[in-house]
């Protein structure tokens, strides 16, 4: 009689059979797994270089996590105005460019995909991060959270509402952004329309009071956010975008009076172009998942593309969402910083490395690639 595996070959062995860990397409991306690796803003860019992205350090930290069958890269910002917070790297210099090659080509070669994440900060800013310049937003209304920068914690301003023309400008920065991934290797796009930074902003009525073809109405509050995605898609094309959207949660002070009706008709029209995913931020980023207010339950029966799901999953949770078909992948984010290994840990069941909040955002490779592996 044969020996009894061992739990966490017992564990890999029984994980083998479940969707999660198996291959699967995201549009034109195949991956090799459903396990999804969140964009986690890390802010290890070197800011004396322009914001480049790419050093040795980098590199391992994106290396050591791909066993994810796709990483979402952390927020790249699309412009300097985009930039909202220190060190954040961009993707509108042949300097980033160069950078992120580098990460790709090492995400590449240990068998995973990698799409970047386009980022536009709006309002959530400070011309100290900025350049000096003013944050711009769709209404010159400032959100009631302060922004970090080199002298510390600090009030933000009342942003500059963008006008119809610059409107059309930023949309430009989002496609040369999407461009640029592909000179750097990426595999795909993610346009990150969620946590209350410009995109958002512009969909919800606690950001946006415009009176023009940009405000007012579900179909005027979505506009914005639709031709981002048409400029990006005719840059990329549908198959390799995707988008991140939250409907409900309140970060960076935002909120809606109905956002069924304005994220309804921003997935029916999403779906129309038929957009690779979309990554749902269900319920408040990284806290409580029962917000009301959006049926994501809906979304999953309206999207006929990949439906990745977000915030809170563990293990069980994930299996599960995947195996009932309430999503196609899982996206994890704390947990891939913490857990380099995160794949093989979720297949054999084993235990996690808890994540330290103090170095998620500070310089050097402490709480960076320093986590055990198993």
């Amino acid at each position: 009689m044969n020996a009894p595996l061992p739990p966490a070959a017992a564990a890999a062995a029984h994980a083998q059979g479940l969707k999660l860990f198996q291959p699967a397409r995201i549009g034109d991306i195949a991956v090799a797994n459903r396990v999804v690796m969140a964009p986690l803003t890390r802010s290890r860019a070197d800011e004396s270089a322009g914001d480049v992205p790419g050093s040795e350090m980098n590199v391992e930290y994106y290396l050591q996590r791909s066993n994810a069958g796709l990483i979402i890269s952390e927020g790249t910002q699309v412009s300097p105005a985009g930039k909202g917070y220190m060190a954040t790297p961009g993707i509108y210099s042949d300097a980033q460019v160069e950078g992120w090659q580098r990460i790709t080509r090492a995400v590449h070669e240990a068998g995973s995909k990698i799409v970047a994440q386009i980022w536009h900060v709006g309002r959530v800013s400070h011309p100290d991060l900025t350049g000096g310049v003013q944050p711009v937003a769709p209404s010159p209304i400032a959100p009631r959270v302060p922004a970090y920068t080199r002298k510390g914690k600090v009030e933000v301003p009342v942003p500059r509402a963008l006008s119809v023309a610059e409107i059309q400008a930023v949309v430009e920065e989002y496609r040369r952004g999407a461009a640029n991934a592909m000179r750097a290797g990426f595999d795909g796009v993610e346009i990150h329309g969620a946590n209350g930074y410009l995109i958002d902003q512009f969909l919800r009525d606690g950001a946006n009071q415009r009176t023009d073809a940009y405000g007012g109405p579900v179909e005027n509050r979505v506009r914005f956010a639709l031709k981002v995605v048409d400029a990006v898609v005719a840059e990329v094309g549908a198959s390799r975008v995707g988008i991140r959207l939250s409907p409900v949660t309140p970060a960076n002070d935002l909120g809606d009076s109905h956002p069924q009706a304005v994220f309804g008709r921003l997935v029916e029209e999403l779906d129309q172009r038929g957009i690779a995913f979309i990554h749902f931020v269900e319920g408040a980023t990284g806290g409580p998942r029962d917000l009301p207010g959006f049926d994501f339950a809906w979304a999953r029966r309206a999207f006929r593309g990949t439906y990745i799901a977000n915030n809170g999953y563990d293990r069980a949770m994930a299996i599960d969402a995947v195996e009932t078909g309430r999503a196609d992948a899982v996206a994890f984010g704390r947990a891939f910083i913490a857990n380099p290994d995160l794949v093989p840990r979720l297949k054999a069941d084993a235990a996690l490395n808890a994540p330290n909040p103090r170095t998620f955002y500070t310089a050097g490779p402490v709480g960076y690639i320093d986590y055990p592996s198993l």
